[in-house]
């Protein structure tokens, strides 16, 4: 019997070995057979698409969809493949800053580009700072003697800024437009809070260190209005300038009374088109068909239905790029590095700014021999103090290898974004950048009483006064003042570094310090700032410093895996099947529609979406705070709308 057994068990692990051995084969072989047919598939596909060409005597269609960005967010590359094979729009689209410029550059040196048409119903959020960046390309573009042609059903004030530089605006007779001014509105949470019998602990230095006001207060104190108040101010009135400036017309045609808005309103047969052609702020009411039939007579007919003849900004931007590296004979570099979204502790993907991530690409810049100079690009209302602190150790470190580092301020550039930039030898930022803030808070929530509604208590017994603290815990007095030190001493090496960094006393900087908000301009006067300018200037700045008579630029950042790249490359097949016969059999369209978008000209279409997207980015400031010492520098005030 226990021979019999052991053989019946011999056996099962025989049957059990070959089945296995089949599974696996199965798989292997399976798998081998999925590739071998989606590789031959996507180049079965690849020997039929045609390549993207801009027609001779074309309109150049600037169609934006998604927020104006310095850099991308890093998004799963399967992601966005299945996303472009199902025909489904990203939820977040984004467009790069520096491709919108490097489009009009190459399309006013362009013969076969006669026209510019801005069409900019898919342009969602845009500092002002990009926009004026844009808003100085289209001049350049104007300036060859080629004409820009805005058109639209609606303008948002973000779109209306680029749509003011055009030389005839068509609007559609059913169409909306209303410039509303900025504005800075929070939500907060203390009554909520304490309902919920959570207690928040906050620890603050600065007068106008309104970041954590949303968790003390029901309102917006006086000190954090006044602040406000004035750079919104400040952007408002550059926003008015530069349109009037464009529209030949008065910095007073903004900002009509609500009394003087209906008299004018009602006038204009309660048409939102007729009140904005009263304005002077467009030129012509026309429908989409008469819009059509225009650019018709001016730029002709398309090959392939009866639109005129054009070519959209994603597929210039493909058909106007080089694959191939050019060898340049300099081999001296000015390095440009991005420094985009709110500083976390760690390594962060591209969008978010991380402590070890930010730091080692300026490592790279230090170590590579032929750069000489670095462009610290900088986009962020701040974050982590630990993690602004790492970054700016590298920069001492690049400026002790003798390679100028020139700090350029984008939209924003404040509390933890100015902590980075101040140790820079130049800084340089557009006059409408949001700046300063040079102030520190730490934030800690405990859930003691919330948990005891529910009848769970915390006890036990520990070997000193602070063993076994946590967010079940009330805090004690005697941990308060610990952190609130901290917090002191973390305001002191602020200001220290920046009365360091920009040569003033402690007193000095302590002045307009105190987590204070500043335009660009504005610091520019105050000495926060040496010039202003973008981002060509700072790279102009970097190379002087660097004494660099001839020199490249080379863009440092974090390199995507094989995998990765391999999937992208599969992408920028799909995209090009889009424009082709196999694109319209597949379903495929490059397509964005008015109606497909959550906000209309100012006017939200979905105003549920919108309360509870706002809703969910107010608490997800919170939820990304990861500083080992919970201690932040972050201008929450910086987002105007």
């Amino acid at each position: 019997m226990i021979f019999m057994s052991k053989l019946v068990n011999v056996f099962k692990r025989i049957v059990l070995g070959i089945w296995r051995l089949f599974t696996l084969t199965r798989s292997v072989v399976l798998n081998v057979l999925f590739v071998v047919f989606f590789i031959g598939f996507i180049a079965m596909l690849d020997s039929d698409v045609e390549q993207v060409i801009v027609p001779n005597k074309a309109a150049l269609v600037l169609n934006l969809v998604g927020d104006l960005v310095e850099q991308k967010r890093e998004v799963n590359p399967m992601d966005a493949l299945l996303l472009e094979a199902l025909d489904e729009k990203d939820e977040k689209p984004e467009v790069l800053l520096a491709d919108v410029l490097t489009v009009i550059a190459k399309a006013k040196n362009d013969d076969r580009v006669q026209l510019l048409v801005l069409q900019l119903h898919g342009l969602r959020s845009a500092g002002l700072s990009k926009l004026q960046e844009v808003g100085a390309a289209l001049i350049d573009f104007k300036n060859s003697g080629k004409k820009i042609i805005a058109l639209g059903d609606n303008f948002s004030q973000n779109q209306y800024y680029l749509v003011s530089h055009a030389d005839d605006i068509w609007l559609n007779p059913q169409g909306f437009m209303l410039l509303e001014g900025y504005g800075r509105y929070n939500m907060y949470f203390k009554s909520a809070l304490e309902k919920l019998a959570i207690n928040q602990h906050i620890f603050r230095v600065g007068t106008f260190k309104s970041a954590v006001e949303p968790f003390l207060r029901d309102d917006m104190s006086a000190k954090a209005k006044e602040a406000n108040a004035l750079w919104l101010n400040d952007l408002w009135q550059q926003y008015k300038e530069d349109v009037a400036k464009q529209r030949g017309f008065s910095v007073n045609n903004f900002d009509d009374s609500m009394a003087d808005l209906l008299s004018k309103f009602t006038k204009a047969d309660s048409s939102f088109a007729n009140y904005a052609l009263t304005n002077n702020w467009v030129d012509q009411l026309k429908t989409r068909a008469q819009m059509r039939s225009e650019l018709i007579d001016r730029v002709g007919k398309n090959k392939k239905g009866d639109s005129y003849n054009h070519i959209g900004f994603k597929d210039y931007l493909a058909a106007t790029t080089s694959i191939v590296s050019l060898d340049k004979k300099s081999t001296n570099k000015v390095a440009v590095i991005v420094a985009k979204g709110t500083i976390l502790n760690g390594i962060q993907k591209p969008g978010t700014i991380g402590g070890d991530s930010t730091a080692n690409l300026l490592r790279k810049a230090r170590t590579n021999d032929k750069v000489k100079a670095v462009v610290l690009r900088v986009d962020s209302p701040g974050g982590s103090a630990f993690a602004s602190e790492i970054i700016r150790q590298e920069v001492e470190l690049l400026k002790a290898a003798g390679k100028p580092v020139v700090a350029s301020m984008g939209t924003y550039a404040a509390s933890g974004g100015y902590w980075i930039s101040a140790p820079a030898d130049k800084i340089i930022a557009a006059p409408s950048t949001i700046t300063g803030s040079i102030g520190i808070f730490g934030m800690m929530m405990t859930f003691e009483d919330s948990l005891g509604k529910l009848g769970i208590y915390t006890d036990g017994v520990g070997t000193t006064d602070i063993a076994g603290f946590g967010p079940t815990q009330a805090l004690t007095k005697g941990m308060s003042q610990l952190f609130q030190l901290r917090i002191n001493k973390g305001y002191q090496d602020f200001i220290s570094l920046v009365a360091t960094s920009r040569h003033m006393t402690l007193a000095q900087v302590d002045a307009i310090a105190q987590g204070r908000v500043w335009s660009g301009k504005k610091a520019k006067v105050l000495g926060l700032v040496d010039e202003l300018g973008n981002l060509t200037d700072a790279v102009v700045v970097a190379a002087k410093l660097a004494k660099l008579d001839t020199y490249d630029t080379l863009l440092i950042e974090k390199e995507p895996s094989s995998r990765n790249k391999f999937i992208q490359k599969l992408m920028g097949q799909v995209h090009l099947l889009a424009n082709t016969r196999f694109g319209t059999f597949l379903g495929f369209a490059e397509h964005t529609t008015a109606s497909e978008l959550t906000s209309l000209g100012g006017v939200n279409a979905k105003p549920m979406t919108q309360f509870i997207n706002q809703l969910q980015a107010e608490f997800s400031k919170v939820n990304q705070f990861n500083d080992p010492q919970g201690i932040y520098t972050l201008c929450l005030a910086c987002g105007a709308r």
